[in-house]
């Protein structure tokens, strides 16, 4: 099982998907091959660090958090060996050959990405629709094998087919009110992993989340007082999604930009999904009139 999660900024894996990793590995073990792509440089996201020495911090925030959650780390770069800026962040011929590189060299079974927001009314963070629409643009090239070679040469003559992931959306705090979701995982077991992980990124849960506002929260002085906002995180999730559930939730969304799943499929290759906080009857209908059963 190769799964592979793009997303942003570095924390972005942490805050919507670790849980749902952990339990995987859990699961299968070194059969499991879990990879994180980042799309930033991570510049923008501080108040009293210079953008070099915030890139460079943020960096190495993940760097350890990579080896703690045991997954690999990859920072995007663009055609032409740079790392696309943080907060201004824009689909460009670039970023989609970047991407389509990127997918196709790691040939993942399942692609997890950020949601683009149905209503137009959502708050949204520039980075995080970016991505998501790139990822969009880009599903249907990933078996394209001449897409982007003026990017990335190679030798037009010798193709092989590509494997296309399913293509899964993850939950996005910037939509808060406009998210939906189809599965709905626990990941309650692993929370303790999910604090560890997230607490990597000193920078941003001692730092800049505080002063950045919209996060309701004062800065942790300690991993249990991190803790403990980090529940309040997750139960406010699941009340804006209808969760009664006192367990830590993360959630996902289905789409039809990649592979086509069936709920069989999705259930066998899952961690346990929650059935009573998903919404598997409208998935299997959905999935079944995209597949045009």
């Amino acid at each position: 099982m190769k799964v592979l999660f793009v997303h942003a900024h570095y924390d972005d894996y942490e805050f919507t998907a670790a849980g749902t990793f952990e339990l995987w590995r859990r699961k299968l073990g070194t059969a499991f091959q879990p990879k994180v792509l980042v799309c930033t440089d991570g510049k923008a996201g501080h108040h009293f660090r210079t953008r070099e020495e915030t890139g460079r911090i943020r960096f190495d925030e993940q760097i350890v958090s990579a080896k703690l959650g045991s997954y690999d780390f990859e920072l995007l770069r663009l055609p032409d060996g740079q790392v696309p800026r943080e907060a201004c962040l824009q689909v460009t011929t670039d970023l989609l050959a970047a991407l389509w590189k990127a997918i196709r060299d790691f040939e993942p079974d399942y692609l997890f990405c950020p949601p683009l927001p149905e209503d137009p009314l959502a708050g949204v963070h520039n980075d995080h629709i970016t991505i998501a629409d790139a990822v969009r643009r880009v599903a249907y090239m990933i078996n394209v094998p001449h897409a982007f070679t003026p990017e990335y040469p190679a030798d037009e003559t010798a193709s092989r087919p590509c494997r296309v992931p399913v293509i899964v959306n993850v939950y996005d705090g910037y939509m808060s009110g406009a998210n939906s979701h189809d599965i709905a995982v626990d990941v309650e077991a692993a929370f303790s992993k999910i604090r560890e992980l997230t607490w990597c990124h000193q920078s941003q849960v001692t730092e800049w989340l505080p002063w950045v506002g919209r996060h309701n929260m004062a800065p942790p002085k300690s991993e249990a007082e991190w803790s403990e906002i980090l529940r309040a995180r997750f139960d406010r999730k699941n009340r804006e999604l209808g969760i009664r559930s006192a367990h830590a939730v993360e959630v996902f969304r289905v789409t039809s930009w990649g592979v086509v799943p069936t709920n069989e499929q999705l259930l066998a290759d899952f961690p346990p999904i929650v059935r009573e906080a998903s919404n598997l009857d409208a998935l299997a209908s959905r999935l079944k009139r995209w597949r045009c059963e």
